[in-house]
């Protein structure tokens, strides 16, 4: 047995319409999206664009989850996110006896102060933060090191609202 998600609480109401109604996708996504980066500027002051291919990561700060793996290789992702092509909003938040994870958090929020209009971590993760990021990224980034992944469940929030999952095997 392992975790699930509960539907009615993470999929967008109008995903779910959409879905039901067998209707494009497209416009109730842009409205999650948007939702999300009015989030974004209201919270951080930065203005994401909502042509931009959104990436998102949010969950338990931990070193197995590998948040800050997509860093390691800046000579792929620095020319992306300086030529327009990506944004990345992180959240998440550290046991508050876990150093890993909260130095993982810190490079995170280094890295974003690096590229201020193109990486955001949004601080005080709640459910609320969840809901707006599975909802409103077109992306979802998910590298554990396998196989410390027990189940993957903000993946599945994510797919519940049309959200690509980008993953390990």
């Amino acid at each position: 047995i392992t975790n699930g998600v509960h539907v009615q609480t993470w999929q967008n109401s109008s995903i779910r319409k959409a879905f039901e109604n067998g209707t494009d996708l497209w416009e109730p996504h842009m409205t999650a999206k948007n939702r999300l980066i009015n989030y974004i500027k209201e919270k951080n002051k930065v203005s994401f664009e909502p042509k931009i291919l959104t990436i998102g990561f949010a969950r338990r700060a931990a070193a197995y989850k590998r948040g800050e793996l997509i860093f390691k290789r800046m000579d792929i992702l620095g020319p992306l996110l300086e030529q327009g092509q990506i944004q990345l909003v992180y959240s998440g938040k550290a046991h508050p006896n876990d150093h890993t994870g909260k130095k993982i958090i810190q490079e995170i929020v280094n890295i974003s102060k690096e590229y201020p209009e193109k990486i955001v971590f949004l601080e005080n993760y709640d459910m609320e933060i969840a809901k707006l990021m599975v909802q409103g990224c077109d992306t979802w980034l998910n590298n554990p090191l396998r196989p410390m992944e027990a189940s993957g469940t903000s993946g599945m929030k994510a797919a519940l609202n049309g959200v690509l999952n980008i993953s390990v095997i």
